[in-house]
């Protein structure tokens, strides 16, 4: 037990790392001002003085909160002042004291304070507890080589309980929280139990660290023999001028190590694995690893880099020269360009090109390198599952290697080169991971220039990449990857651009493809024309250029076989070459009729024409859906039934129509599937159409969404549906009014051939597109 004895008020001082017991002599160096003050204070008065440890050691100025609750009352035996303006004291510790108050002066603290006072009560078992407490300290210190054995015959002759536990704390080392908890037990017998518990952990600890230092000691002599007789090896080899081998081997990486020119931290790591694989033997497993590891870490360019072209009217020749149209793609790498030559460094952009099969998307990234003076590489995403195929894997597994970007980056030799991720939409996923949300790290600008593969393990820049996605459906895309990207869309060509890549690039690509030369086959630009409307309906021209390498093979056939020796191609003699007309070119329909509308639509592989029948047949008023609709383009037909029930009074139509009819609505090419909003006003005008037995007229298409009151809202890609509108001779498009922005990004050429009519509701659009507008 402990008795209470009256309280102090004492100046405060305060301890950094440090803890003083009673009865304790310990020498204090003081330099803070207000512990200076405190000290002079306390030798002015009676010498007195309340010693408290800081909770944390590094506060400078450390308040009231940051001292421990139980510190140490104590007296001032010795004041020294130094050289260097600080003083030293010497301290005896009085007893233990518990903070009342704080009292904060100007230039120190003042705390009031409860002293303690051990008991002298004396029982067997206090007694048991203090020769226990000798016997454990007796034979930690003759483990521990950190403690004085003569400590143990001064303790022996100690007879106080509380003395002899303050003072095996003293001499223990335990950590000052450990050391704080001693302090703050008043109570003897608890304190001699604590440290008995405490003892008995440093004891085990002591035992565990012999273990250990024992074995590094038998570790450290076979490296010590190990290293001694390998620079006897390398001695012996200089000696006879042998550098064959291994010594050879590592001296020649560490050269080309040297030469990569890499990040230090980089450098670092793999002069570490060369280390390694110098002392392992050749025969070992994981020799062939770590080489396979240095010699990818040497392969990839960490500062190798190409000059960017600075003629901005070079680069702009060169993509006119190999692309005709795209102007939009164009525009953004010359606007890249002018800002590399105003600005020294930039991050390389992440592009994204969206846009049906055939349009030029991969040749286009080729020729933005060449534009930009760059190497190429493309990687194909298609199918990719695996996120180790982006990271890497890690080289603990058996055939470890980088990932596709690192991979990519070694094959470019140059830290700045064009990357293409081609098919980005076609990447899949399972339980081996997300491959696109490895890709996350890779084509962000704020995060690639620490991107991290798990075979290299070290950080790589990326951020002088210029990335150049393909994708053929955004929708397939996750959200947060495509908010990454600058994403460009390429609709697709008209027909006069296609006729001029056709004359000015795909034939001479195909005649020079197909052993002819320029002189024995020709092709009349209105032949290539009827080729293009006859056969071949798509966005780009990827089943063109076939077509074409159709009519090479069998133009050197004729060649080859002393038939001709120079085959012109012109509109008379095509159905030669390629038989009958695959398409149609001209009206969507050849008259105008009863419950046809023509609608327009928008597909991953661009934009097509879509007829809607309707038929109206005598029934019970059931709505029949057909054509492998998808749910949105049902809900839409429901919608338009909806709206056109509720105009039955204006149609001049029985109330009980309905009731006494049924509707089939049906859209051909029925083992494709079909979706989307855009095809209510389509439905709408077939309907009324069918009801009123009023023709539609064949020249007009239209798109919009329709609601329940009639409203048209806006829709998207008007663009790809107006090229589709072009290539099946429609002469008027019925769109959304909210869409008449959207009209600028047509090309001029198709714009002139078309007339765009903006409704806002259905009823306009029964207006223009009805016979007579009835």
């Amino acid at each position: 037990m402990a008795e209470k004895m009256r309280t102090y008020r004492v100046p405060l001082l305060p301890l950094r790392g440090l803890i003083v017991y009673p009865h304790m002599l310990l020498h204090i160096d003081v330099g803070r001002e207000k512990s200076m003050s405190a000290v002079e204070q306390a030798m002015n008065d009676d010498s007195t003085i309340f010693l408290v440890t800081q909770k944390e050691i590094a506060k400078e100025n450390p308040e009231t909160k940051d001292f421990y609750s139980m510190g140490t009352l104590a007296k001032i035996k010795q004041m020294i002042k130094l050289p260097n303006g600080t003083s030293r004291i010497l301290v005896e510790g009085i007893s233990r004291a518990k903070v009342l108050d704080y009292i904060d002066e100007e230039k120190m603290t003042v705390v009031d304070v409860e002293a303690f006072v051990d008991s002298e009560e004396k029982t067997i078992e206090m007694e048991a507890l203090m020769r226990t407490l000798l016997e454990s300290f007796g034979k930690y210190i003759k483990v521990s080589s950190k403690i004085s054995p003569e400590l143990l015959d001064t303790s022996v002759e100690i007879t106080d309980a509380g003395l002899l536990a303050d003072t095996v704390a003293t001499h223990l080392p335990m950590k000052m929280v450990a050391k704080q908890e001693i302090l703050r037990t008043v109570d003897v017998k608890e304190r001699l139990e604590v440290l008995l518990q405490r003892i008995a952990n440093e004891q085990e600890i002591l035992n565990v660290e012999k273990k250990i230092h024992s074995k590094v000691k038998r570790s450290v002599e076979k490296s010590q023999k190990d290293f001694y007789l390998r620079e006897q090896m390398k001695a012996i080899q200089e000696e006879l001028g042998d550098q064959e081998g291994k010594p050879g081997e590592v001296a020649e990486l560490k050269k080309k190590i040297a030469e990569a020119a890499m990040p230090e931290h980089a450098e670092k790591a793999v002069l570490k694995e060369l280390s390694r694989y110098d002392k392992l033997p050749a025969q070992a497993a994981e020799s062939g690893v770590i080489r396979n590891y240095i010699d990818w870490m040497i392969a990839i360019p960490w500062s190798k880099e190409t000059e960017d072209r600075q003629d901005l009217a070079v680069a702009e020749k060169i993509l006119n020269d190999d692309h005709d149209g795209l102007e939009k793609v164009k525009e953004r790498i010359l606007e890249y360009l002018a800002v590399t030559q105003l600005k020294s460094s930039l991050k390389g952009p992440i592009i994204c090109l969206a846009g049906p099969p055939g349009v030029g998307k991969t040749s286009l990234a080729k020729s933005i390198a060449s534009s930009l003076n760059r190497e190429f590489v493309r990687v194909s995403l298609g199918g990719v599952r695996d996120e180790s195929e982006i990271r890497g894997h890690r080289r603990t597994y058996v055939g470890a290697m980088p990932g596709r970007i690192i991979q990519g980056m070694k094959k470019a030799g140059t830290v700045n080169p064009v990357f293409l991720l081609d098919e980005i939409d076609k990447m899949s996923n399972d339980f081996r991971g997300d491959p696109s949300a490895a890709m996350l790290e890779v084509l962000d600008p704020e995060q690639n220039n620490t991107f991290s593969d798990h075979y290299i393990e070290e950080t790589y820049d990326l951020s002088n990449v210029l990335f150049v996605a393909t994708a053929n459906d955004l929708g397939s895309i996750p959200g947060p990857l495509r908010d990454r990207m600058e994403v460009i869309q390429i609709s697709g060509y008209t027909e006069q651009e296609k006729l001029q890549i056709a004359i000015n690039h795909l034939a001479p690509k195909q005649i020079i493809e197909n052993g002819l030369k320029k002189s024995q086959l020709q092709f009349k630009p209105d032949a290539m024309l009827d080729l293009i409307r006859y056969y071949t309906r798509e966005a780009g021209v990827r089943g063109l250029e076939r077509t074409i390498a159709k009519v090479c093979r069998k133009a050197a056939k004729q060649i080859v076989t002393d038939e001709k020796k120079r085959v012109i191609v012109t509109v008379k003699n095509l159905t030669d070459y390629l038989g009958h007309h695959k398409v149609s070119y001209g009206l969507a329909e050849e008259e105008n009729q009863i419950g046809v509308a023509t609608g327009l639509a928008y597909t991953t592989v661009g934009g097509d024409t879509l007829q809607i029948e309707v038929s109206i047949t005598a029934g019970k008023g059931k709505l029949q859906l057909t054509g492998k609709l998808g749910d949105v383009m049902k809900e839409s037909a429901q919608t338009a039934l909806s709206y056109v029930r509720s105009k039955l009074d204006l149609l001049k139509v029985n109330a009980d129509y309905f009731e006494t009819h049924d509707v089939h609505v049906h859209v051909p090419e029925g083992a494709v599937p079909k979706d989307g909003p855009s095809a209510g006003v389509t439905m709408v005008t077939a309907l009324v159409s069918a009801i009123t037995e009023t023709p539609i007229r064949k020249e007009v298409g239209m798109t919009g969404e329709v609601t329940l009151r009639g409203r048209v809202l806006p829709i998207g890609g008007l663009k790809e549906k107006s090229l589709s509108a072009h290539r099946a001779g429609l002469k008027t498009i019925i769109i959304p009014k909210k869409n008449e922005h959207d009209i600028e990004d047509i090309p001029e050429s198709v714009r002139k051939e078309l007339t765009f009519k903006l409704v806002s509701n259905a009823d306009e659009v029964l207006k223009i597109a009805l016979d007579g507008g009835k």
